[in-house]
């Protein structure tokens, strides 16, 4: 059996919630009732570096160390990939995310490694100069990068980047090219394991046109939701302000650009059935973490452990998955273990390893409680100065580490600076109200829960940062990722 595991970025898990229900559209793959959804699904970090790692080693951050601390998946964790590759899998991986790139150690197993910014594929990122940068210092730059590697691949893909790749589509269109290209050219004589990590969702939210009318406020055209503000961190400093209608329009581009992307993913299935694979694939569509829009005073996904960044989407299609809804608290650290369960592989020595646990039909083991790692600020307090100048006092708060230990009924957020949130998730899905100072002895009773599981395991000791090159660094704050 093939497998394919589509992570949709920054998707979180009831993108309606906010918008009218007219507007609502069920992904075909889900009403199609041919396949398993699952409504209770939470990722272990709330940022695409250490939620792939989990992803890929069914391990937390605390144990793969892969985090704003150490931005590096280490050679010490057997991934899922090379599991795959070892059972003879063609192991194929699109990516539109620089954070899931060779620089960060995520091609481990991987045959073939696509990355859908580079026209052809190169370690020099000469696109970043070309989009970014004008005159005098575009040239100089250019003329400086061009020889670092070689220099025809280097000037194609400047050319591409400045003048083909789509602002509109952060790489999806041409992600879905290759994989047809893909599927028609390969030897079929081995399963394949496909993973896609597609972005559209992501900060800055410019979806093509015509799905963001679906979803836009009555009289609010397409050019004025585009100069609605996106900076998340100039937000959070007080450097700006948004209203509530500002939100609501970000909140409709944020739906549009899932809409299109749900597009893209339906594509990806007509694909594989025109290839004569999709009735013999694991089909997998999820996300590696939420999105924040004015929720908690906070935009992007950065410096909370709220439901809005944890909670993601999770469909499965392939036997046993069938036409099945299922609540079950489950996190992404169970996909690794379910899917060796699904294919019937072994693989002893990994399954030491994994922290997760499989939510297979067959298997008898369901989770008591669901745990997440924000392992480090990111950005660093001194990166977000850097970029808005003297921070406020109240953004210092957000200068500490942050684990999370829910329930079927409650959550407790433990923060590094001796804070405790409590909330009641089943009267309270927002997260408004923090009870911790009158259900103490619930906070007490979690708080040695979360002790009680960091016991059971040997975390990871990796510090210092880790270096990149100025072009990854570019691309990564081009994301909103200051360095």
């Amino acid at each position: 059996m093939n497998v394919a595991l589509i992570v949709m970025d920054t998707v979180r898990a009831n993108p309606f919630g906010f918008l009218p229900s007219t507007r609502t559209r069920q992904p075909a793959w889900e009403s199609s009732g041919a396949g398993s959804n699952f409504t209770q699904v939470f990722s272990s970090a709330p940022w695409t570096l250490p939620s792939h790692a989990t992803l890929f080693t069914g391990t937390t951050p605390s144990k793969h160390g892969a985090h704003a601390g150490h931005k590096l998946l280490a050679d010490s964790h057997t991934t899922l990939t090379e599991i795959l590759k070892h059972e003879g899998y063609e192991t194929v991986a699109v990516s539109n995310n620089t954070w899931i790139s060779e620089e960060f150690g995520f091609d481990k197993g991987f045959e073939t490694f696509y990355k859908t910014w580079q026209y052809i594929q190169s370690d020099t990122d000469l696109g970043q100069i070309a989009r970014e940068e004008e005159g005098l210092d575009k040239l100089r730059k250019a003329t400086k990068a061009l020889f670092d590697g070689n220099p025809v691949t280097n000037l194609t893909n400047a050319i591409y980047g400045q003048f083909f790749r789509k602002t509109e589509d952060d790489g999806a269109a041409r992600t879905n090219e290759w994989i047809n290209n893909w599927l028609t050219d390969r030897d079929d004589s081995r399963p394949f394991f496909l993973f896609v990590n597609y972005l559209e969702p992501h900060l800055e939210y410019r979806p093509p046109k015509a799905h963001a009318k679906e979803y836009l406020p009555e009289g609010i055209s397409y050019e004025q939701a585009i100069e609605t503000p996106q900076d998340a961190w100039s937000y959070i400093a007080n450097d700006i302000e948004m209203s509530e209608e500002d939100f609501e329009i970000l909140r409709a581009l944020y739906r549009a650009e899932i809409s299109y992307l749900e597009e893209k993913v339906e594509e990806v299935i007509e694909l594989l059935k025109a290839a004569g694979e999709w009735e013999n694939t694991l089909f997998i569509v999820t996300s590696d973490h939420g999105e924040n829009i004015g929720e908690h005073g906070l935009m992007d996904h950065q410096y909370a452990l709220y439901d809005t960044l944890l909670h993601v989407p999770l469909f499965i299609h392939g036997e046993p998955y069938k036409n099945k809804e299922i609540d079950d608290l489950i996190q992404l650290v169970d996909i690794p273990p379910t899917i060796l369960d699904t294919l019937d592989i072994d693989a002893p020595t990994a399954r030491e390893q994994f922290q997760g646990i499989s939510f297979h039909p067959d298997s008898k083991k369901t989770r008591e409680y669901a745990i997440a790692e924000y392992m480090a600020p990111q950005p660093s307090m001194d990166a977000l100065e850097q970029r808005v100048g003297r921070l406020p006092e109240h953004v210092q708060k957000y200068d500490r580490s942050l684990r999370a230990i829910r329930t079927d009924q409650y959550k407790c957020i433990r923060g590094s600076d001796g804070t405790r949130e409590l909330y009641d998730i089943l009267n309270d899905p927002g997260e408004t109200n923090d009870i911790a100072d009158t259900h103490e002895d619930i906070v007490a009773n979690l708080d040695a829960k979360l002790d009680e599981w960091l016991d059971s395991f040997e975390s990871a000791n990796y510090t210092g940062e880790v270096s990149m090159n100025d072009a990854t660094k570019a691309r990564l704050e081009d994301l909103g990722y200051l360095q």
